[in-house]
C-alpha cells in the first residue's frame, strides 16, 4: 500500500526512468559500463606517466619537466651524452642485450628439458621436484638475489661476480617460466602422438625429435618471449651480482643516474627498453601464431594463457 501511494505521487515522466532504472540494475546480462569505465580508467593511469617518459625523450633541451622542442638529441644527436654516443650507457645498452640473450638460450632449453622431465617422473621425490622448480617462481626475487650474491661469495667463489654471476643468477630465477610453460601445453597433448610415432617404427628420442617438440613449439616460443622481457629490465638480480661497473645494465645505469640530475638521455633508455620489450612480445606472438596455424582462432587468448 506504501509503495503504491508513493508511486502515485511520483511526476509522470519519472516512474518510466525509474522503472527502467531498476530493471538495468536487475538485469545480469547488463553491459558493465561502470567496470568498463574502471577498467580504461585504469589503462590510461597506467599509460600516462609512460607516455610523458617516451615524450620527455625526445626533448631537445635538458629539462625532464618541460618540453623545449622535439628531436633525437638524447637518442644520438649529443656527442657526449645522448643513448648511444654515451660510453657508460653504450656499454649498458649492450650488456643487457647480452645478458638477456644468454639468458634466453640457456634457461629456455633447460626448462624445456626439466619440463619433459617432471611431466614423466612418477616415483618417489616427483612432488618434491615440483615444488623446488616453483620456489623461485613464487619467491621474491630480492631474496633470490642476496642468496645468490651470498653463495657467489662464499660458497662459488669460481663464479666472478659481474656477467658469468649475473647469467647464473638470471637462469636459477627465469627458469621456472619455460617449466611452467611448456608443461601447461603438455596438459593439451595427448600420449597417442609419440605411441602412434612408436608403433611406426620411431624409436623413444625420435618420437619426441619429431613429434613431441613440434608439438611444443607455441609453447617454447613464448618462453623465449616471455624469458627475453622479463631479463631485459630486470634490476634486483643484476644490481646485487654486478662487478665492475662495466657489467651494470641499462636498468642499474637508469636506477644511478635517476638519484642525480638525469638527463632525458635516462628517458631515451627507458624508452628503448619499454619498446625492445614490446617489439620482443609481439614477435613472439607473431612465432607462436605461425607455429599454432590450423588450430582454434583465438590466438591472443591462448598466446596470453601461455605466458
Amino acid at each position: 500500500m506504501r509503495a503504491t501511494v508513493e508511486r502515485a505521487t511520483l511526476p509522470a515522466a519519472e516512474a518510466p526512468r525509474l522503472g527502467r532504472m531498476r530493471a538495468w540494475r536487475r538485469d545480469p546480462w547488463r553491459k558493465p559500463r561502470i567496470l568498463s569505465a574502471v577498467t580504461w580508467g585504469y589503462v590510461a593511469w597506467s599509460i600516462l606517466p609512460l607516455s610523458v617518459a617516451v615524450l620527455i625523450s625526445f626533448n631537445q633541451g635538458r629539462s625532464n619537466a618541460s618540453l623545449q622542442g622535439l628531436g633525437l638529441n638524447w637518442w644520438w644527436g649529443d656527442p657526449d651524452l645522448s643513448l648511444f654516443r654515451d660510453p657508460e650507457l653504450h656499454a649498458a645498452l649492450f650488456q643487457s642485450l647480452r645478458l638477456s640473450v644468454t639468458t634466453m638460450l640457456i634457461a629456455v632449453p633447460m626448462g624445456v628439458a626439466f619440463a619433459l622431465g617432471l611431466d614423466r617422473w612418477r616415483g618417489r621425490g616427483s612432488g618434491t621436484a615440483n615444488f623446488v622448480m616453483l620456489l623461485s617462481f613464487v619467491m621474491p626475487e630480492i631474496v633470490l638475489g642476496v642468496a645468490m650474491f651470498l653463495v657467489v661469495a662464499h660458497l662459488a667463489t669460481f663464479i666472478d661476480l659481474g656477467t658469468p654471476a649475473q647469467v647464473v643468477g638470471l637462469v636459477t630465477y627465469q627458469l621456472s617460466y619455460p617449466v611452467i610453460i611448456v608443461r601447461a601445453r603438455l596438459l593439451s597433448i595427448d600420449k597417442e602422438y609419440e605411441e602412434a610415432a612408436m608403433d611406426l617404427g620411431a624409436p623413444p628420442r625420435s618420437a619426441v625429435r619429431r613429434v613431441l617438440l613440434p608439438l611444443l613449439y607455441p609453447a617454447i616460443f613464448a618462453s623465449f618471449a616471455i624469458v627475453f622481457a622479463d631479463t631485459i629490465d630486470d634490476f634486483v638480480t643484476v644490481r646485487y651480482l654486478s662487478g665492475p661497473a662495466t657489467s651494470e645494465p641499462l636498468s642499474v645505469k637508469i636506477y644511478n643516474f635517476s638519484r642525480s640530475s638525469p638527463t632525458p638521455a635516462v628517458n631515451a633508455a627507458a624508452t628503448f627498453l619499454l619498446v625492445t620489450t614490446t617489439l620482443v612480445v609481439v614477435i613472439g606472438y607473431l612465432a607462436y601464431r605461425y607455429s599454432s596455424r590450423g588450430e582454434r582462432r583465438d590466438d591472443v587468448a591462448r598466446f596470453a594463457a601461455q605466458i
